[in-house]
């Protein structure tokens, strides 16, 4: 679809510095929005992205450190943003380890990590980012789920990585009810295996991974002012897998 209009709107994606969220990043860029390229420990990688934004058309590029997983850490994200760029109209939750590890094996420590940087870093971000929102009438929220995950999708392998995922949308749906009278939308995009995956299983839906682009233009959708009344949905953007065949 056609780029939306962002021009004049600031945009948070967190987990900006590489991967999804760094392209979705500079896709909003393409639209002329004020970005914030978010990072927790990779500040060298955030700066690239900003000039890269910059040079892409954003209206104006800032990076910002935190971790999503502290409220005060997260306050201090908003803050930073909030005096340089104004207040936050698009939040894309993109946050979330995996642990691809038998749950048995899986070191409690990093069982909190996957559960905490999915499911709290996107509950204390929309949190956080909602009150603006709801003052200026407009908000867009988009959380990134896991393909299936709603279908209560489960393997003795990442384990938490799916609990957490169907949390997200959980929360999703949730939130897209509690925000109906606000003139915000809340939605989930939910990939499969995307190009700079760490694995690959032997088949893939149409013989390849989920393309950066392919994440793209659901966001666009969903971003498009335009798009006011389509809220609490999730895009699977899987190339049609069907885990219950297997």
């Amino acid at each position: 679809m056609d780029e939306p209009d962002l021009s004049s709107q600031t945009v948070l994606v967190t987990g900006s510095a590489r991967g999804v969220g760094r392209e979705l990043l500079l896709a909003t860029a393409d639209c002329g929005a004020k970005t914030a390229v978010h990072y927790h420990t990779s500040a060298d990688a955030a700066r690239e992205v900003a000039d890269e934004a910059s040079e892409r058309g954003a209206e104006n590029v800032m990076t910002v450190q935190g971790d999503v997983t502290d409220p005060e850490s997260v306050e201090g994200v908003f803050g930073a943003i909030e005096s340089e760029l104004g207040t936050v109209d698009v939040l894309v939750n993109n946050v979330g380890d995996f642990a691809p590890t038998h749950w048995a094996d899986l070191a409690f420590e990093d069982w909190k990590r996957v559960f905490e940087t999915n499911l709290d870093g996107t509950y204390l971000c929309s949190r956080r980012a909602l009150p603006a929102m709801r003052e200026n009438g407009y908000g867009r929220i988009v959380n990134v789920g896991y393909a299936s995950s709603e279908k209560g999708l489960v393997s003795p392998k990442n384990f938490p990585y799916f609990a957490a995922k169907a949390g997200v949308l959980m929360f999703t749906r949730m939130l897209a009810a509690d925000t109906q009278d606000d003139a915000i939308t809340v939605n989930a995009i939910s990939p499969y295996v995307v190009e700079n995956s760490d694995e690959f299983p032997d088949e893939l839906p149409q013989d390849r991974p989920a393309r950066y682009e392919d994440l793209i233009q659901p966001l666009y959708f969903f971003l498009d002012p335009d798009t006011e009344y389509v809220s609490g949905e999730n895009v699977e953007v899987d190339g049609g897998w069907l885990p219950e065949s297997v």
